[in-house]
């Protein structure tokens, strides 16, 4: 997505899957499209799909409390335990695009926790923990 208004990266070292978030987020803070870019397993590509869908129309503090693994992995139809990190890094790369959204505005609101969430702690980028 070219018009992207955040562009969110999240991997997970000790699978290599990778997902990059795009989000157009209108001046209402609702997101009105969201694409992604993803590698690894279908389970990866699976669940960043149906964050991208779940997400759009919600507000960003929606999408911020109401998307969680548990829902993403409902989403799909399930998934083999082995694979639940997919949904975990779906959510994890969809809350660092809110949090990088609000950062680069130098605005976070009171709902976005200051520590990183469970997700975002699973959804660091292969870089950061070289």
């Amino acid at each position: 997505m070219e018009d992207a208004t955040v562009v969110a990266v999240a991997g997970n070292p000790a699978c290599g899957d990778m997902i990059t978030f795009y989000l157009k987020i209108s001046k209402q803070e609702v997101i009105e499209r969201a694409s992604f870019e993803s590698y690894g397993c279908a389970a990866n590509i699976a669940t960043a799909s149906i964050v991208t869908e779940m997400v759009k129309g919600l507000t960003l503090e929606n999408a911020w409390k109401d998307i969680t693994w548990k829902k993403v992995t409902e989403e799909v139809g399930g998934l083999p335990s082995v694979k639940f990190h997919c949904g975990i890094l779906a959510v994890g790369a969809i809350k660092r695009a809110v949090r990088k959204y609000y950062e680069e505005k130098s605005s976070v609101p009171s709902w976005i926790p200051k520590e990183l969430t469970f997700e975002e702690k699973q959804a660091i980028e292969e870089e950061e923990t070289g």
